[in-house]
């Protein structure tokens, strides 16, 4: 993830089948059947389309969301979160503006908060009123006009790179930010180099990307096909997807390398220009990644993984089927792609809301580096002043530094784990873990699922409290 120092790059920050299946599967080492990416998934889920268009430029983008969404509790209004405004993105460039809103047909005003905008963005908390509170289980429809400006050279999960015509987003588009059982996120945005959306699974039932012909585009979930695009020289590109919290897309110069890893078709694209790393040896160190992530956690969890290479990024980013990825040398991409992969799973597949609980996806991610990737030392040592921090929110981490919150995060939450893993024995913990995954995939968990999961392993669950991401008995 942005930022990340170099040595741990992946660190910035670098359909799952039934229970029993999932277990049998990972138990023995078996990739197994391509896995369903819906099995488990929240039946009333919300529906996403959403549609791009790509100028020649590769600079403003202009997109059309609409979603079917039914709530499980009674709501007044709806909430989308508007990441690009940001301060990190932000200040490279990047900004997301809603110009138009309805809801069940009606315009409606949006009403924008800044919740942790930049000082000059537009907010990143976006309502549109519903002219009466409506009662769970009734179905909302909100359609969204908006404009996406792409930083030019942002080390961001958004931006333009003018030199190889290439641009990348992800959360680049209104996030609904609805948790079951809880409501809306609206945790403010944090001046670090973190991730804090939040949302459930929702079944992105189409996914359009119109770009100039030529043009090669990455998206998210499965391809749907290309057509004619709506303007003479045009084309538009088609995904699906069953069940995914976010949407990553990449286009541009790029040329693309495809191949499959057990099950899930692997598309890498790199740009024409080249990369330090060549195409085939890119897709070598994802696969042997992929499958030693399988054999640890079970089936990958989706049919399809989009691979590329923001040239103006200097480390990694995880979306649901999706990872952009800087233009890293050799020595640091095996750690970094086993970190932003075993996100597919600790967080992709079972998600946890990350400006309140960070931790329970980047110590996972981490953690999974170490143990597959790492190179013999363990992580770094954490600093006295945030030994017991590791469960404290992106408000806490926002007015430290982003250094604070890798050693505090990421390398203390590996360090917890990796310690818990040989208190209470690796087949014991690594079993807790597989059930962890298969109890809770498609969910928003908390700590409190976390603990759950471990409840039969004390040794595990005393390493968490004392890292501080555990309540105290």
């Amino acid at each position: 993830m942005t930022g990340v120092p170099r040595r741990r790059a992946g660190r910035r920050v670098a359909a799952l089948v039934g229970a029993l299946l999932l277990l049998a599967l990972a138990a023995c080492g078996s990739e197994g059947p391509p896995p369903r990416p819906d099995e488990g998934a929240w039946d009333r889920r919300p529906v996403v389309d959403l549609a791009f268009d790509v100028p020649s430029d590769l600079e403003t983008v202009t997109g059309r969301e609409t979603v079917a969404f039914t709530p499980d509790l009674a709501v007044c209004e709806l909430v989308f979160r508007a990441w690009p405004n940001s301060p990190s993105p932000a200040r490279q460039g990047n900004s997301l503006t809603v110009t138009g809103a309805s809801v069940d047909g009606r315009p409606v005003a949006p009403v924008v908060r800044r919740a942790g905008a930049a000082e000059n963005a537009p907010g990143t908390l976006v309502e549109l009123p519903l002219p009466a509170c409506v009662p769970a289980g009734t179905t909302v429809r909100a359609e969204l006009a908006f404009t996406l400006r792409l930083g030019e050279d942002a080390d961001e999960r958004l931006g333009t790179s003018p030199s190889t015509r290439t641009a990348w987003w992800g959360s680049g588009y209104p996030l609904l930010a609805w948790v079951r059982g809880e409501g809306w996120a609206r945790e403010d945005a944090v001046d670090i180099a973190g991730e804090t959306a939040t949302s459930e699974d929702f079944r992105l039932a189409s996914l359009r990307v119109t770009t100039p012909n030529g043009v090669e585009v990455a998206g998210t979930g499965q391809p749907a096909g290309a057509e004619p695009g709506p303007r003479p020289g045009t084309t538009t590109h088609r995904f699906t997807a069953e069940a995914v919290r976010d949407v990553a897309v990449a286009v541009g110069r790029y040329q693309v390398l495809e191949r499959d890893l057990g099950g899930t078709r692997l598309h890498l694209f790199t740009p024409v220009d080249g990369t330090r790393v060549p195409p085939e040896q890119w897709a070598d160190i994802v696969a042997t990644a992929t499958e030693r992530l399988v054999e640890r956690f079970g089936p990958f969890p989706y049919p399809d993984l989009w691979v590329a290479v923001a040239p103006a990024q200097s480390s990694g980013i995880e979306f649901p089927t999706a990872l952009q990825f800087g233009d890293t040398g050799e020595d640091a991409l095996p750690a970094l792609a086993t970190h932003e992969l075993a996100h597919q799973w600790f967080y992709g597949l079972v998600g946890n809301n990350q400006a309140r609980d960070p931790w329970i996806d980047e110590a996972f991610a981490t953690y999974a580096e170490e143990l597959i990737a790492g190179d013999g030392d363990g992580p770094q040592d954490v600093p006295d002043r945030l030994d017991g921090d590791l469960g404290e929110s992106m408000a806490f981490w926002g007015e430290r530094s982003f250094g604070a919150y890798y050693r505090g995060v990421y390398q203390q939450g590996a360090a917890a784990l990796l310690a818990a893993r040989e208190d209470a024995g690796p087949e014991r913990f690594d079993a807790a873990v597989r059930d962890y995954l298969a109890a809770n995939a498609h969910q928003v968990v908390s700590p409190a699922e976390v603990a759950a999961a471990f409840r039969d392993l004390p040794e595990v669950t005393d390493r968490l409290r004392d890292a501080g991401a555990l309540p105290a008995r």
